[in-house]
């Protein structure tokens, strides 16, 4: 097995970051970046840039490969995820660089996609290519988490995203959404939103806070993620955020079966859209509802409320990833209590990051592979 270098771990390390680039915008394809990097003599020089194009098309390496030209042979090029190897409208990615002369591939995640799982790898091979793999493949598959799930397990990644006082609530009982951190991280929040293919809160929630889940960053606001209402028996009212802005930004509604007709057609007059859900104990069934999702595409799911549906999702085994920010006031006796923090995390997560953003800190884990 070939060894990585210091300069692969750095280039490969640019590459990661290059590929956050498109993070959320690449349909049902993952964001992959690729460097070109070629030494001629005074050391090595990137010569080409490719990450996934929006929409998933064209792949990162024949972008960078065309940025590189001639200077492409006998260069490496550093890969976040394996090269494809099946033929679609377009060759494969690895035949792509084959064809380009590239004398050495470097590459970081493996892609569990049966039709490129280690093919990729193989056809490099054959043609003489020298290829390193596995080199900060960790933090690349934290970048492509969600298509990852969603090739494996057939559902998104799912984000559990909670806000918590210093004493421990989420919320204050009857009052609706009450500030808990400064604006610094709930910039951050809307960043998060802007990276996700949807966002779900339960309708408890939406009673309480009448959200609208956008991303209302400057220059970011065409990214906001698709809302799910978690709404067993379409209480959403026609009246609400959501549904008044439900032709801009997609509303779904995941309902059970037998609800008020007059009711869903209003909703759907203003543009919202049902998920027909499976039933248990009177409460939609969310793991069969995030199999509907992953076959719509959507790989990264975020939770962000309220403290029902955190719970529903934990107990059943379904939170992927937890990002906890924490305030530095407190709600007091009368709010509504976290199902987790810092302290009382569940079994199976690790620690991955750890924030500060104003007063506000930020721990994020995820969950033991």
């Amino acid at each position: 097995m070939i060894e990585p270098n210091e300069a692969d771990r750095r280039f490969m390390a640019a590459a990661i970051r290059f590929s956050s680039r498109h993070v959320g915008l690449t349909s049902t394809n993952p964001s992959v970046g690729t460097l070109i990097v070629q030494d001629d003599g005074n050391g090595p020089v990137i010569v080409g840039r490719g990450v996934t194009a929006l929409g998933g098309r064209p792949h990162a390496e024949p972008q960078a490969l065309l940025e590189a030209g001639e200077r492409a042979r006998g260069a490496t090029a550093y890969i976040t995820l394996e090269p494809c190897a099946h033929h679609g409208r377009t060759p494969p990615c690895a035949e792509a660089l084959v064809a380009a002369g590239v004398a050495r591939v470097v590459g970081a995640a493996a892609d569990p996609d049966s039709r490129v799982s280690g093919r990729g790898y193989a056809i490099l091979r054959a043609a003489g290519i020298k290829v390193v793999e596995g080199v900060m493949a960790r933090e690349a598959a934290e970048r492509t988490a969600g298509y990852l799930m969603r090739s494996v397990r057939k559902r998104p990644e799912v984000t559990l995203k909670l806000a918590i006082s210093r004493d421990g609530k989420i919320g204050r009982k009857g009052v609706g959404q009450v500030p808990i951190t400064g604006e610094i991280a709930r910039r951050q929040v809307h960043l998060m939103r802007a990276r996700s293919d949807a966002i779900l809160v339960g309708i408890g929630t939406v009673l309480a806070d009448d959200p609208m889940l956008d991303c209302r960053l400057d220059g970011l606001e065409n990214r906001s993620p698709v809302r799910i209402v978690l709404d067993a028996g379409v209480r959403l009212p026609v009246g609400s955020k959501l549904a008044a802005t439900a032709r801009k930004i997609p509303v779904f509604a995941a309902t059970l079966a037998g609800v008020e007709a007059e009711r869903r057609n209003a909703l759907e007059h203003a543009g919202v859209r049902f998920f027909a859900t499976e039933r248990v104990e009177e409460r939609v069934a969310l793991p069969e509802l995030l199999d509907d999702l992953g076959a719509r595409g959507v790989a990264s799911l975020m939770v962000e409320g309220g403290a029902e549906t955190a719970r529903h999702f934990l107990e059943e085994g379904l939170v992927d990833r937890i990002v906890l920010f924490t305030g530095s006031g407190e709600i007091g006796a009368d709010g509504v209590a976290s199902p987790i923090d810092a302290d009382h995390m569940p079994r199976g997560f690790r620690q991955i990051r750890r924030e500060i953003f104003g007063d506000d800190r930020c721990l994020e884990y995820i969950r033991k592979s």
